[in-house]
């Protein structure tokens, strides 16, 4: 038998028989390993860290630090509770907190009701429901200043479509915009309008989860529709219309768009002043960028404090 010609360098071939030797370990190890493995799930999930930290939590700490501070010829300041109190002491302070809460209350009446019985509804169809759905949805995508534009000619006192309407039917023509009695109204109908396609697409898919034997049983006891839908529908859709309550009550107290684009912010005699168009108005208007602030971490501790009784209130009432 030949003898192997060794190179320099290289190890002897094992020979047959004989137990390889161990290689060198992996460099780094299992965490190595598991970092080369996961790398293209890291990167996306170092890059959304990196968006909600520029875009969601440093706004968050600035705003909080601006809450103290005051710029004054180019020179900031910490002033403690300063402007807070300058905020309390602003007449349109209250106001726009008495809107917010009135805009608040009327939505969750009609815009909260309201997507629920039209989800109900069209799930009651068995044919054309994909064009139902597109049609619930539809404002949705449109772009707020054109659903805006189409309000404003339904509104218009003179040449307006619910003017027209209400002259065919014998009634009084209404200021719908120039009215301060009418105009939080007129804004949360057509907020309803713009938003609800989410949430009705969000019910439509709880509602056809429900099991048809619950209706089935319901139907042989004797149930209506009212019942139905007292006894079936929201107990088994509770979990779903308790968690859009609470984004609802969130949203409608930062509302802005609507008024905004409707009635320029204030509205007649102020009518339509929510707290965030104040926020707006120190921002940009008065420049007053500390009480804007101030005002905006008031808002921001009150929803988390109703967010945290409400949530801690849904645990207690499951247990």
């Amino acid at each position: 038998m030949s003898t192997p010609i060794l190179t320099p360098g290289k190890a002897a071939p094992a020979r047959r028989g004989e137990p390889r030797e161990a290689g060198p370990p992996p460099v780094g190890g299992a965490f190595a390993k598991s970092l080369r493995r996961n790398l293209t799930a890291h990167g996306f999930l170092i890059g959304a860290v990196l968006c909600f930290a520029v875009f969601s939590w440093y706004p968050m700490v600035r705003e909080f630090l601006l809450a103290f501070q005051k710029t004054e010829g180019g020179r900031t300041t910490w002033v403690g509770l300063d402007n807070l109190v300058t905020v309390v002491n602003d007449p349109a302070f209250w106001q726009a907190w008495r809107n917010t809460l009135l805009f608040t209350v009327l939505a969750l009446l009609l815009g909260f009701v309201v997507p629920f019985v039209v989800a109900i509804v069209i799930n009651e169809f068995h044919h054309g429901q994909g064009y139902l759905r597109l049609l619930v949805y539809l404002p949705v995508m449109l772009p707020p200043v054109a659903s805006v534009l189409l309000f404003q000619y339904l509104y218009d006192p003179g040449y307006g479509l619910l003017n027209e309407l209400m002259r065919l039917l014998h009634l009084p023509e209404q200021q719908w915009l120039q009215d301060p009695d009418l105009t939080m109204f007129s804004i949360v109908v057509a907020s309803t309008w713009m938003n609800m396609g989410g949430a009705t697409l969000i019910y439509l898919a709880a509602l056809q989860g429900i099991p048809g034997e619950l209706y089935e049983a319901a139907e042989l006891d004797g149930a209506g529709l009212l019942r139905k839908i007292w006894h079936v529908t929201v107990p088994q859709t509770r979990l779903i219309l308790s968690l859009m309550l609470l984004m609802q009550i969130i949203a409608t107290m930062q509302v802005f768009v609507e008024p905004f684009l409707l009635t320029g912010g204030a509205g007649p005699e102020g009518s339509t002043t929510t707290v965030v168009y104040l926020i707006y108005q120190y921002a940009f208007n008065f420049n007053d960028y500390g009480a804007a602030a101030a005002l905006g971490l008031l808002l921001l501790v009150l929803l988390a404090g109703f967010s945290a009784a409400y949530a801690r209130l849904s645990r207690a009432e499951d247990e």
